[in-house]
């Protein structure tokens, strides 16, 4: 490590650019930390493959952001969370988080009538992931596939009147069955937070939505704050200059330019290309 900045370096990693929106919370909540963003454009989506295939996608991304000098590894993709976690973080040799913890510990915390539902991709719910996290925290929880969302959101759709068609019937669908009186919406996919207003209007009044964006950012933030998850760093230098921001594609990367932008909520200026072998 370089003692003349010891900033920590975070190394955020998704399938795509839904992990963008991990992002930006981290900047919000921790802006004085170098970022390395690395987005897996030319295979995705996650959501639709094995999780044999996924590990070793997600496995490659790890050892590249090591590579690139992350000191802390956010895994800001539901399905590689899910999918292999446990295979990331033995792998890893820094501390790493997924998303779905933090998703289902603000869900759990909100629910007062103890029933939750979570939206998110078909390997996502499949691995039942936070079926099994919420209900290790006393909460019942359905779990819906929305495998329509993410390509509405990549076709810049946010706002469409298709979208909120979906919507409304993936919704139906999700908040039935005895969970009508269901009082929390997880969002499971990092695409999802582009549509969090159309799923606020689609949603009954009372429900509140949990962005696991943004409660990954909070424990991100926490932990660093109470030094759980913090690296190895010389405190008594202060960091030099203004934190890095780097971003990595697979795919194209001028694709990656301007539609990350909308995700990210700012222009991003630059994007390398990475061509990592299989």
């Amino acid at each position: 490590m370089d003692r003349s900045n010891p900033r920590t370096t975070i190394g955020v990693f998704d399938s795509g650019m839904g992990g963008l929106t991990v992002l930006k919370s981290l900047l919000e909540l921790v802006p004085n930390a170098n970022y390395l963003y690395f987005g897996d454009t030319a295979r995705l989506p996650y959501g639709s493959k094995s999780a044999e295939t996924v590990a070793k996608y997600a496995l490659g991304a790890t050892d590249f952001l090591e590579k690139q000098g992350a000191n802390l590894l956010v895994i800001a993709c539901n399905t590689a969370t899910a999918l292999a976690f446990v295979q990331i973080a033995q792998a890893a040799h820094v501390p790493v988080v997924g998303v779905v913890e933090p998703g289902a510990e603000h869900a759990a915390s909100a629910s007062k009538k103890r029933k939750v539902v979570v939206i998110g991709t078909e390997a996502t719910v499949n691995s039942h992931a936070y079926r099994k996290a919420l209900e290790a925290r006393g909460v019942q929880a359905r779990e819906k596939a929305c495998p329509l969302f993410v390509p509405l959101v990549e076709e810049g759709w946010a706002e469409h009147s298709v979208t909120e068609q979906v919507a409304r019937i993936y919704l139906d669908e999700a908040f039935s069955d005895g969970f009508e009186s269901a009082d929390v919406l997880v969002l499971g996919c990092t695409h999802y937070p582009l549509i969090k207003s159309v799923l606020d209007r689609m949603t009954m009044p009372g429900v509140e939505i949990v962005d696991s964006a943004e409660s990954t950012a909070q424990v991100v933030a926490e932990k660093l704050r109470t030094g759980k998850s913090a690296p190895e760093t010389d405190n008594r230098t202060p960091a030099v200059g203004a934190p890095t921001l780097k971003f990595f594609a697979t795919d194209s990367v001028e694709k990656f330019r301007k539609l990350g932008a909308k995700f990210l909520g700012r222009p991003i200026d630059f994007v390398q290309h990475v061509d990592l072998k299989e």
